[in-house]
């Protein structure tokens, strides 16, 4: 088994086509065909169904395509690893945040990352954990940043609390409940759920029940951060969002917090990455920003 077969299998799995995968891989169909078959010898299974709209991977296919991603990415971190140790600053950093990093630390992240490593290539995922499990364990996602909704994390994975957090309502400027001072008040109201915020509906049922406030009245749900912008703006409907929401130029031109004398809790912050394996110093240095832009976001919070 060779790392370019690995290579090969994964990018028809992605593609769903040899003739795809060859063109994404820049090598011709034959070699990549070759591969497949030589990996399908090797373990004595077939790897990939071939039908008239393409290949499907089997069950077999799928097993092998799970340890293949992680020998791939792992050989990928390796060779950062070294190259950056070495003085190299070019590589690649995949990271998954909730909408809070996003807003409150990721700024303050940026500047220093990009000067330190200003070839390393950075992607970022807006998700939520559980959502980015599978990509941890696997290395395509070096850590992630964002709210647990799990009591226990998968095995091999370690979390390291940032900082505890709370909700705020949030509506559009002028909304006509905007001088509620309760939730009480507004149990009457039409609320926006959001994906963002992972198990929002049955949180704010929760509320809801816990104040004995009735069922509340949840007559929309967004899928991205932008659609709730969107939304919100647009309607009288409210949500329940991270309080840094509030704190968000962007957000502050178009919404408005409704103060609401009842504290809402919200998951605490952590950061959740492979705790057996060390992260690409690129990885490392991101992961310290960001720690230390927590801890200065607490600070200002207590003062």
């Amino acid at each position: 088994m060779k790392l370019t077969q690995l290579r090969h299998m994964m990018a028809v799995a992605e593609r769903g086509s040899l003739r795809a995968a060859s063109r994404d891989l820049g090598v011709a169909q034959p070699a990549v065909t070759r591969s497949i078959h030589e990996l399908e010898r090797e373990f004595g299974v077939a790897l990939f169904e071939r039908h008239s709209r393409g290949v499907f991977v089997t069950d077999m296919g799928a097993l092998l395509l799970r340890r293949a991603g992680a020998i791939v990415n792992e050989v990928r971190r390796a060779q950062e690893e070294i190259a950056q140790a070495s003085g190299g600053v070019a590589g690649s950093v995949v990271v998954a945040f909730s909408s809070v990093p996003h807003i409150s630390m990721l700024p303050n992240a940026l500047r220093p990352f990009r000067k330190r490593y200003p070839k390393v290539r950075m992607r970022i995922i807006e998700a939520v954990y559980p959502m980015v499990e599978a990509g941890l364990l696997d290395g395509s996602i070096d850590f992630y940043i964002g709210p647990l909704h799990r009591k226990s994390l998968a095995q091999g994975l370690s979390e390291t609390k940032l900082f505890d957090n709370e909700r705020v309502v949030l509506a559009r400027k002028g909304h006509p409940l905007g001088g509620a001072r309760s939730l009480r008040d507004l149990a009457a109201a039409e609320w926006l759920t959001t994906s963002i915020t992972h198990n929002a509906e049955e949180e704010l049922s929760e509320l809801f029940e816990r104040h004995r406030l009735g069922r509340p009245n949840l007559v929309m749900q967004a899928q991205s951060a932008f659609s709730a912008m969107t939304v919100l703006a647009a309607t009288d409907l409210l949500v329940l969002m991270p309080i840094q929401w509030a704190d968000f130029a962007l957000i502050q031109r178009s919404l408005a917090r409704i103060v609401v004398r009842e504290k809402i809790a919200a998951p605490p912050i952590a950061l959740v990455r492979r705790g057996a394996l060390a992260l690409t110093p690129a990885a490392e240095f991101l992961a310290d920003l960001l720690r230390r832009a927590a801890v200065a976001r607490s600070g200002m919070k207590k003062t």
